[in-house]
């Protein structure tokens, strides 16, 4: 079985702002202008990006918001969760994996500008997994979450949000 160093190895992944490890795997050459993409992108976008992402046991993906969709797909390792909080307020937790018995998802889309974040199982040693955005992604868009200010507009997850921000 493949370790966590060797995927960072191989696919040359580097520590990613809201946690665990990365690497852009693709990025459209097709551009979608500014006055094209819906209010708030700072700016012209590829029509779709993707990366891979490593998160390790111990290690998580902080609270974040971007303004694109975000499709997560399973590929190798343990499973791992991924918490959202979307436009109602509402956390919703799901679980990618390769055990469809359990209720495991190959593939989940968080919608566009919905709190986010993930952490493996406790039972996993690592999950590997793959992010396609679009409209494709730009830093210039992430927002990571401070904990203080997300607990106030969401007191009723503030356990969740306070294990999973890193601010």
């Amino acid at each position: 079985m493949i370790t966590p160093q060797e995927l960072i190895q191989e696919y040359k992944l580097a520590p990613h702002p809201e946690g665990g490890y990365y690497r852009e795997s693709y990025r459209s050459e097709t551009i979608i202008p500014k006055s094209a993409l819906p209010k708030g992108f700072g700016g012209d976008r590829p029509s779709s990006t993707a990366i891979y992402f490593l998160l390790e046991q111990g290690n998580f993906s902080a609270f974040h918001r971007i303004k694109s969709d975000e499709s997560w797909h399973f590929y190798s390792g343990d499973p791992l969760h991924v918490y959202v909080i979307d436009n109602a307020g509402d956390l919703i937790t799901f679980t990618l994996g390769a055990n469809i018995k359990l209720g495991q998802y190959f593939n989940f889309t968080v919608p566009a500008n919905c709190w986010f974040a993930s952490r493996p199982l406790k039972e996993s040693s690592f999950s590997f997994v793959g992010c396609t955005v679009a409209p494709g992604f730009d830093f210039e868009e992430f927002e990571l979450a401070k904990a203080d200010e997300l607990c106030k507009e969401y007191p009723q997850h503030e356990s969740i949000i306070r294990e999973l921000c890193r601010e």
